[in-house]
C-alpha cells in the first residue's frame, strides 16, 4: 500500500482541485480500509495518516498563499470541518479520534 501511494505522486498533482483528488483515490482507499480495517485495524490508523500528509503537502504546492504554517493550519481545520467526507478516510479518522 505504501508504495502504492507514492506511487501515486499526490503532491505533484496542482492541476486536480480537492474533487478530483477525492474521486481518484477514494474508491481505492476505502477498499483498503474494509480489508485491512478488518484484520489490520491498528496498523491502518497510521497509513491513513500518511494519507493526509501527502494531502497536506498537495495543499501547500498547490496553493502559495498556504506556506505559512498558521495560514495551513487554519485552512486545514476548516476543510474538514466544512466536508468531513470528501476523502473517505476521514470518517473513520474522525471516528477513532485520529483525525489530527
Amino acid at each position: 500500500m505504501g508504495r502504492r501511494l507514492r506511487r501515486w505522486r499526490i503532491h505533484l498533482r496542482t492541476r486536480l482541485d480537492l474533487n478530483e483528488l477525492a474521486k481518484a483515490i477514494n474508491p481505492i482507499v476505502a477498499g483498503w480500509m474494509n480489508y485491512y480495517g478488518r484484520f489490520y485495524r491498528s496498523q491502518l490508523g497510521p497509513f491513513l495518516k500518511r494519507i493526509n500528509t501527502y494531502l497536506m503537502r498537495w495543499a501547500r504546492r498547490k496553493y502559495k498563499r498556504l506556506r505559512t504554517f498558521k495560514r495551513f493550519r487554519k485552512w486545514w481545520l476548516a476543510l474538514v470541518q466544512r466536508a468531513p467526507r470528501l476523502f473517505r478516510h476521514w470518517a473513520w479518522m474522525a471516528e477513532t479520534g485520529r483525525m489530527r
